[in-house]
């Protein structure tokens, strides 16, 4: 209990942090877009780079990851079958399916992993699915919906390898299946610039709460409410019936991915729905809510499975 208690209060102080640097508009008018792209463009693939180019990635072929990415994929169809049959569009949607099975493994997953889990690198799996696959799928499906869609068309073939996030995650990979140690002086400065990511989207968010309405009100009520419920419920839900039931996975392999995938959406996601301005609101207010919500169900979770 410790371990998820400890994590959301971490979250929750960085995020209050910039809720008030939002009020006393101490980094301007520009301080979130600024912070934003500061993340997007340098922090966040420093970070992945970093984190993947170190990785064991043996634990591709792990059962973990097969049932992370059949609950992803679940969860996020539902999402999309819906966006389309209402039309929502598909960058905005693109973000729903995100918010609906995008887990915050890093920020939180980690501590939760520690203190819960016992083991840090149980949450790798699911890292390591959402940084290599979800994340470049995703920001391509973004670029080519956006601003990124228009030019000629080997310009829209080169946009994953164009986008940072992209980047720094399949450079990580590269330099992690090549058995390549990266020198120190490459990567401390590579890690000490990463550091900048989790606190920099954390501060961006809480500054984006400044001045805003209530969440659950408004046009994106429905798909925040969709994308919480599939996040909160529909996930852990699909993961436990697919860990137990195909996978026969029992005791503490099962408590780790359910409780993963009970994990709220990530506060990243705030960052790519600024950075390409589609979706915005309906990505606060799901991050925002499926934080709150997923504290009693992991608190269940672990009760009940631990």
């Amino acid at each position: 209990m410790q371990g998820v208690l400890t994590g959301f209060a971490v979250i929750a102080v960085v995020i209050a942090v910039g809720y008030v640097l939002g009020v006393r508009g101490h980094l301007g008018p520009q301080g979130r877009e600024v912070l934003t792209k500061l993340a997007f463009h340098v922090a966040s693939p420093a970070l992945l780079f970093t984190t993947l180019a170190t990785a064991d990635l043996s634990v591709v072929f792990s059962s973990r990851l097969l049932v992370t990415a059949l609950s992803t994929a679940a969860v996020a169809g539902v999402f999309v079958a819906v966006g389309v049959a209402r039309r929502w569009g598909a960058g905005r949607t693109t973000i729903g399916a995100l918010c609906s099975g995008y887990v915050n493994s890093g920020n939180l997953g980690i501590p939760i992993a520690v203190y819960v889990l016992g083991d840090a690198s149980l949450v790798a799996p699911v890292l390591l699915f959402q940084l290599v696959l979800v994340t470049p799928v995703a920001v391509t499906i973004l670029d080519l919906s956006g601003g990124g869609g228009k030019g000629p068309l080997w310009r829209r073939l080169l946009t994953p390898v164009r986008n940072p996030i992209a980047v720094g995650s399949l450079a990580g990979v590269a330099v992690a299946a090549s058995g390549l140690r990266v020198p120190a002086p490459v990567m401390d400065p590579l890690t000490l610039i990463g550091n900048m990511s989790v606190p920099a989207v954390l501060l961006a968010f809480g500054i984006g709460l400044c001045g805003s309405t209530m969440p659950l009100r408004g046009m994106e009520r429905r798909p925040v409410l969709l994308a919480v419920a599939l996040k909160t419920v529909g996930q852990p839900a699909v993961a436990w019936a697919l860990a137990a039931g195909v996978f026969g996975l029992r005791g503490a392999q099962l408590l780790d991915v359910v409780v993963t995938s009970a994990l709220p959406a990530a506060q990243n996601l705030y960052t790519y729905a600024s950075t390409y301005g589609v979706g915005e609101r309906l990505a606060r207010d799901a991050i925002l809510v499926s934080t709150v919500v997923s504290v009693p169900v992991l608190v269940g979770v672990a009760a009940v499975l631990g």
